[in-house]
């Protein structure tokens, strides 16, 4: 019998349960971007538009540096929630242990990478000399809280897989208000400016990793951890290397595409760099929107292979689809109508707003492409092919940007032929990723539609 946080995914109607599944998946993830949108505010408010450039500026740099750990957290995902479909106690066991393990160590490794390589990266990146310094401080102190942060994400991959989003979004609840508390105090009462901002969303992750690990280690049922017994499972670390390292690297190489385009924008000043940034984090609001659907279609694939239901996995994706072309194009037009008061939240000079609502209106009436081309990612990474969809992004996506680039932009080099550049690359890799599903549906039909090994590369 399931628990009451557990979602039953391989029985019974798909579209109420994927809904029940996302939502919480959607509000947790608006929570975690509010503690960075909290950083945005609170800086370009009591601390200028220089603090606000030097937040922003630097979460392109950030996503470099983790996404391939941050993989790593989606192979835990598939493995996990593959043996909880197929009720193999012992192996979703090892598979928790290792995947907890492997969030320790990564946190450890990004602290030993981030802080000294902070300051030269950023001045890689072209990053203005009036903030380099305080992008750099930014980003050694988040850089800091690696640890608390990889484990939170790879205890709620853990938790996702068995079908339970609600616990996570309550922890977030309560880090959140903490992390807003801090902020507050440390930038206006101590006047700390962005180190206030970046400590508090440490301590504020402290919190939120802490629970998860407490909920884990009083967990009834195969999942449940015991500090004694973390350890890498050899077996289990080279299934969800095979998984989630190709993952992790494409997010890596998407990253070095949205660095040279944060380069391209910092080319423009700091007061671009400022609307940037703003509307950066009002777009992350409909983007981790979208992506708890791709975490369904992921979730949901895993598992109702894991159980052996083949015939629900077309069904899982064509409903996933639907779902975020609709939040996509919703919050896209509700965010296009609000644009000028939502951005006045971040800034009160009519200047850099002025380059926010620029890119805001290309990317909100485009982004549910995103959601698309994610969505059919997750569901055939969840059928436990990782390599092809990285391959297909790489190509299609980050390939298509770094072309652009060298060609269209120099052509004309405008923000807003900068900004095209996300549409265009959305639009024609989400068709690769839905004719390569299609492909390998049939290709494992003709074959007898053999289950996929969860340790499957693709």
């Amino acid at each position: 019998m399931k628990k009451s946080y557990e979602i039953d995914m391989v029985n019974g109607p798909l579209l109420g349960k994927m809904l029940l599944f996302s939502v919480p998946l959607m509000l947790s993830g608006v929570l975690q971007l509010l503690f960075n949108a909290a950083d945005v505010i609170v800086v370009g408010q009591f601390s200028g538009s220089e603090a606000l450039a030097a937040v922003g500026s630097t979460s392109a740099l950030i996503n470099l540096l983790v996404n391939v750990f941050m993989g790593l957290s989606i192979g835990a995902n598939v493995l996990t929630a593959r043996f909880v479909g197929a009720r193999d106690a012992a192996e979703l066991a090892d598979t928790v242990h290792t995947s907890i393990t492997i969030s320790l160590i990564s946190g450890v490794a990004l602290i030993a990478i981030g802080v000294p390589l902070a300051e030269p990266l950023l001045l890689l990146m072209g990053t203005p000399e009036d903030v380099i310094g305080q992008a750099t401080l930014y980003m050694q102190i988040y850089f800091c809280g690696m640890p608390v942060i990889m484990l939170y994400n790879f205890g709620a991959a853990i938790l996702r897989a068995v079908g339970d989003t609600k616990r996570p979004l309550y922890f977030l609840l309560i880090a959140g208000c903490v992390n807003v508390a801090f902020n507050l105090l440390f930038v206006i009462v101590f006047h700390m400016g962005v180190a206030g901002v970046a400590l508090a969303t440490v301590i504020s992750q402290c919190v939120s990793a802490g629970l998860v690990l407490l909920c884990l280690m009083r967990a009834d049922g195969p999942y449940r951890v015991d500090l004694r017994k973390l350890r890498i499972h050899r077996s289990k670390l080279l299934q969800i290397v095979r998984v989630g390292l190709p993952a992790g690297v494409q997010g890596a190489i998407f990253s070095i595409s949205n660095v040279l385009i944060q380069s391209s924008v910092n080319s423009f000043g700091s007061i671009a760099m400022a609307g940037n940034s703003a509307s950066s984090n009002l777009e992350g609001f409909i983007y981790t929107s979208m992506n708890a659907v791709y975490q369904t279609s992921l979730n949901f694939t895993s598992q109702n292979l894991g159980a052996g239901k083949r015939e629900r996995l077309t069904p899982i994706l064509l409903r996933c689809l639907g779902v975020v072309v609709g939040i996509g194009a919703g919050l896209g037009l509700i965010f296009y109508l609000l644009r000028y008061p939502f951005l006045g939240i971040y800034t009160s000079d009519p200047e850099v707003a002025a380059y926010g609502v620029l890119r805001l209106e290309v990317f909100c009436a485009t982004y549910f492409l995103c959601g698309m081309m994610d969505v059919c990612c997750g569901s055939i990474r969840g059928l436990g092919y990782s390599m092809l969809p990285t391959i297909v992004s790489l190509t299609g996506a980050c390939g298509l940007r770094i072309l652009w680039l060298v060609t269209v932009f120099q052509w004309d080099r405008t923000l807003w032929i900068l900004y095209l550049s996300y549409p265009v690359s959305w639009a024609i890799t989400g068709a690769a990723h839905f004719l390569c599903y299609v492909i390998v549906m049939r290709r494992q039909k003709r074959s007898g539609g053999g289950q996929a090994s969860p340790a499957m590369g693709g």
